[in-house]
C-alpha cells in the first residue's frame, strides 16, 4: 500500500500587485495537485528585479485580500523578513526542514521556467521540490517555448491553465494613469490600491 504524502505548494513572486491570473493559478494548483496547503510567498529583496518593489506590508496585505477565496492558501511573509537577496532555494530548504515528510510542489510560470538555469543554486531546486509550470496545453500551433533539455534537467511537470493575459506591469501602468483595473484584480485589491495610492507617480 502506497503511503500518501501531504502535498504542500509554494507559489512565490513579487505580487506587486497580485492579480486574477495569480489567483487562477493558485486555484488550479490546489484543485489539480490536491494540495493540503499552498504557501504564497511574496518576494523580499528580489535579486533579479531592476525596479524597487512596493513595501512588503502592502504586498502582503494585498495577497491576503486576493487569495482569500482559495482556502488552501496561507500568505507566508518569510522572504520579506529575510535580510539580503531573496532566493527560492533558501525558502525550499526551510520548508523541507519544517515539513520533512511532505511532498513540496513549486509553482512557476513559463517565463520563470525558461530562466531556471540562471536561478541561484538551480541544481538543488528539483532535489527539494517537484516543479510545476503553469502553462496552456500545447497544440501544434503553439508548442511549448521551454527547451526539452530544461524540461528533462529539472523534471518539469505541467499545470494546465487557461490563457490569462494579466500582467502586473500593465496593472501598475493603468493604476498610475487612473485607468480601470477592475477586470484584472479582485475588488478588494482594487480598493486597497486606490485607498493607499499605490503605483502613483511621486
Amino acid at each position: 500500500m502506497t503511503h500518501f504524502r501531504t502535498r504542500i505548494g509554494i507559489f512565490g513572486g513579487a505580487f506587486d500587485p497580485p492579480h486574477l491570473g495569480h489567483v487562477a493559478l493558485a486555484q488550479a494548483a490546489a484543485d489539480q495537485l490536491g494540495l493540503a496547503r499552498l504557501r504564497v510567498v511574496p518576494t523580499g529583496q528580489a535579486a533579479h528585479k531592476q525596479r524597487p518593489l512596493s513595501p512588503a506590508i502592502h504586498r502582503l496585505a494585498m495577497c491576503e485580500l486576493a487569495f482569500a477565496a482559495v482556502p488552501q492558501v496561507v500568505v507566508d511573509p518569510r522572504e520579506t523578513l529575510r535580510p539580503g537577496p531573496s532566493y527560492t532555494v533558501d525558502t525550499l530548504e526551510e520548508m523541507r526542514r519544517e515539513y520533512p515528510h511532505a511532498h513540496l510542489c513549486l509553482l512557476i510560470g513559463q517565463d520563470q521556467a525558461m530562466a531556471l538555469d540562471h536561478w541561484h543554486r538551480a541544481g538543488a531546486l528539483a532535489q527539494l521540490a517537484t516543479i510545476y509550470v503553469a502553462a496552456r496545453p500545447e497544440s501544434a500551433a503553439t508548442p511549448s517555448p521551454i527547451a526539452p533539455s530544461l524540461v528533462e534537467k529539472f523534471a518539469l511537470q505541467w499545470l494546465p491553465m487557461p490563457a490569462m493575459l494579466h500582467s502586473a506591469t500593465d496593472i501598475r501602468h493603468r493604476a498610475a494613469h487612473h485607468q480601470s483595473i477592475e477586470t484584472l484584480v479582485s475588488d478588494p485589491v482594487a480598493r486597497y490600491i486606490a485607498t493607499h495610492h499605490l503605483y502613483q507617480s511621486p
